[in-house]
């Protein structure tokens, strides 16, 4: 993990890191981990709950059947907050793949959304200087995830009614859930909070965890776009996966932050141009696409 840190620290243009638990934990206390990131003239910006790397999760963590097994992903969550907060984070990001069904007849829906409320509750009531972030995403370990999309991640945010809860927003995630990503920003905006945005990219059939604006870079500018004028713009985060083309990591980063520094200072021209506010108002596509294509080619 050291190492990791190490290489993070060679990209330039990184200033903060995430860092899962409690497998990244594993070897290292909370006290080495900070140790490392200060060397590598990194800070912590929020801790990732996995629960996938115990195997008595594969039934769920908040919505095992099993009352033992909740409290165990209860108590590990907290340790997790905790852990966040003495290495000076501010985020705890939920991804609860495993809380899903994989079978029609498999699982109680009601009893399941009633026990993810409960213990998501809990959570933000343990520490309320954290934020606690829902990153949703269709599937995958389960077929179906209990909180699969905007929508229900959105219902769960007004049912928990939480100060400190809020959305973590994966393009990947928000492409595979067959949705645009500026909408579903934008609905954020409304009804929550946006605590993380995750910038990477792919075809919107699986998570693939491409480089940011490899694929879609018009997309990815209209999120940025929507996160300025939300004033939302605070920490972005790159979940992607060099590991799975045999990319070197540091120069996968690199291009990242390249790519990103480029289309944000694109999306800091278009979010004020009112040619491209009028068309948008005037729901006239040929013209905003000829603004935009400009200033992502040229004339």
């Amino acid at each position: 993990m050291k190492d990791w840190i190490v290489a993070a620290g060679q990209v330039g243009g990184l200033g903060a890191a995430d860092l899962n638990f409690p497998d990244h934990f594993a070897a290292h206390d909370a006290t080495q981990m900070a140790n490392f990131l200060s060397d590598a003239e990194l800070t912590l910006n929020g801790v990732a709950m996995r629960y996938y790397t115990d195997p008595g999760f594969k039934l769920g963590a908040f919505t095992h059947p099993d009352l033992a097994v909740r409290k165990a992903a209860l108590d590990i969550t907290k340790q997790g907050i905790d852990v966040c907060a003495a290495m000076g984070g501010k985020t705890v990001t939920l991804w609860m793949g495993q809380d899903g069904f994989d079978y029609a007849f498999q699982m109680d829906y009601a009893a399941a959304w009633d026990r993810t409320i409960e213990t998501i509750s809990d959570l933000c009531a343990h520490n309320l200087a954290i934020d606690i972030a829902i990153e949703y995403k269709p599937n995958e370990p389960r077929a179906y995830a209990l909180m699969p999309d905007i929508g229900t991640t959105l219902l769960a945010c007004k049912e928990v009614s939480a100060p400190n809860l809020g959305v973590t927003l994966d393009f990947a995630h928000v492409l595979y859930a067959d949705e645009m990503p500026a909408h579903s920003a934008a609905l954020i905006g409304r009804h929550s909070r946006m605590i993380g945005l995750h910038l990477n990219d792919g075809y919107g059939k699986r998570d693939d965890g491409l480089m940011v604006g490899s694929v879609h870079a018009i997309q990815t500018v209209e999120l940025l776009v929507a996160m300025l004028r939300m004033n939302q713009t605070d920490v972005i985060y790159f979940d992607t996966f060099p590991d799975m083309g045999g990319l070197n990591p540091i120069e996968e980063a690199r291009t990242n932050v390249a790519l990103t520094d480029r289309l944000m200072d694109i999306a800091e021209v278009l979010a004020d141009d009112a040619m491209l506010a009028d068309a948008i108002d005037k729901q006239d596509a040929a013209q905003s696409h000829r603004i935009v294509a400009k200033a992502l080619y040229g004339s």
